[in-house]
């Protein structure tokens, strides 16, 4: 509290009662508009949790369609963020590249199980019906307002760095920002994962694999903060692995090559694997 006859920066008023001042500009207002702006910061916060809780829902229910026990969605919305950081501070953006990642499955919600579900190789049909999913879920996000830059994360993250993904074979800058950090955490949580026909491959190995596809699959840059910040992403990943509700148990694949992750590609990119 000081002074006590100065203009207020919201209603233009001047004011004989005590002013409140902004920290970072000394600017003024009465204490009928701070009373109101703080009301107005609660609201916004209290609208921050709902829309949180409703698209944590969203995820976590995508996640049991698909039968995942390990947090994929909440996971990998996690990990992108500490690429994310490592460009950003904006409180915004960042929210944005969460919600994203978090939400980049949703349109599998409109594949059919038959599709979605299948144990065996998809016919030509269903991966066309499959390789639909980006741009369902961008039509399913993209109404919300507090989500328009989100939904061109759902709606681009299968995409490649050098043109070969979908569904619009776009590349190099033309993939949003966020959608090319998020590629390479997506990669390093399928590898890194148990499935039922394998066992998550070591951190080093993955690696080793995403350094390998820097410049085709990926945007070096991304790659480039994946190595700058490799120490919290290798923690973040022994955590999940440590974690794991249903312990890996060998099948007939023992190994792991790059026939091996062929197969991966072949089996999983329907729903949790990575491109090559």
């Amino acid at each position: 509290m000081i002074d006590h006859s100065q203009t207020c920066r919201w209603c233009g008023q001047r004011t004989t009662e005590s002013s409140y001042a902004s920290e970072y500009d000394g600017a003024f207002c009465c204490e009928g508009c701070f009373l109101g702006y703080m009301s107005q910061q609660r609201s916004l916060r209290e609208r921050d949790v709902s829309q949180l809780a409703l698209v944590e829902a969203l995820a976590a229910a995508l996640d049991a369609r698909e039968r995942e026990t390990g947090l994929h969605s909440k996971r990998v919305a996690c990990h992108t963020q500490v690429l994310a950081h490592h460009f950003s501070q904006d409180d915004d953006w960042l929210q944005q590249v969460y919600w994203g990642a978090l939400l980049h499955d949703i349109g599998k919600i409109a594949i059919p199980d038959a599709v979605l579900l299948k144990e065996g190789p998809l016919s030509e049909e269903e991966w066309s019906i499959m390789r639909s999913h980006p741009q369902r879920g961008h039509d399913i996000i993209a109404g919300l307002p507090f989500m328009a830059r989100a939904a061109d994360i759902v709606l681009c993250h299968e995409e490649r760095y050098d043109g070969g993904g979908y569904p619009q074979g776009l590349a190099g800058d033309d993939i949003p920002w966020a959608a090319r950090l998020f590629s390479v955490i997506d990669t390093l949580d399928a590898m890194t994962s148990d499935r039922p026909y394998r066992q998550g491959l070591p951190f080093d190995e993955v690696k080793a694999e995403i350094l390998h596809m820097s410049g085709s699959q990926f945007d070096p840059r991304a790659v480039e903060a994946f190595v700058a910040e490799e120490a919290m992403l290798r923690e973040m990943v022994e955590v999940k692995c440590a974690i794991t509700p249903e312990p890996y148990q060998p099948a007939e694949i023992h190994s792991v090559d790059r026939d091996t992750v062929a197969y991966d590609h072949m089996r999983m990119h329907r729903g949790r694997g990575y491109h090559i």
